[in-house]
């Protein structure tokens, strides 16, 4: 099943808002990293709590991080043509994969061979 051009307009745009809220997020999450300054009067309890929060937000970046390479890495396959085609064996993607998780680069089964370890993530291949 092909997408339609209101179809692929529609992801796109989908696509588009998500990049923008975890740009904001990662944003926010700088700013709450910068505020979250132990001071030498902290007891090791505050101090361990501010670590938590300062492991918090770095994790929070680093998984907005990832799904915003692969939202870019979505758009680019939307600019080449090739968006909605698994990018390891070349299926289709399914149409309600793709509505749910539009930046997915994967099938279901290579998905599933991603998880299980069989397939290097295609983010840390782009990472260099």
């Amino acid at each position: 099943m092909t997408l339609s051009t209101q179809d692929l307009k529609r992801l796109e745009e989908k696509l588009r808002q998500q990049a923008k809220a975890i740009e904001r997020s990662m944003l926010t999450a700088v700013e709450q990293g910068r505020q979250t300054v132990a001071e030498e009067t902290q007891d090791p309890a505050d101090l361990a709590v501010t670590a938590y929060q300062k492991e918090m937000l770095f994790s929070q970046g680093t998984s907005g991080a990832g799904q915003l390479s692969l939202i870019r890495l979505a758009l680019e396959r939307l600019r080449e043509g090739s968006y909605g085609e698994c990018i390891e064996c070349g299926n289709r993607i399914g149409e309600k994969r793709l509505e749910a998780l539009p930046w997915t680069p994967y099938c279901i089964e290579c998905q599933e061979k991603v998880e299980q370890g069989q397939l290097e993530p295609v983010a840390q291949r782009h990472v260099a």
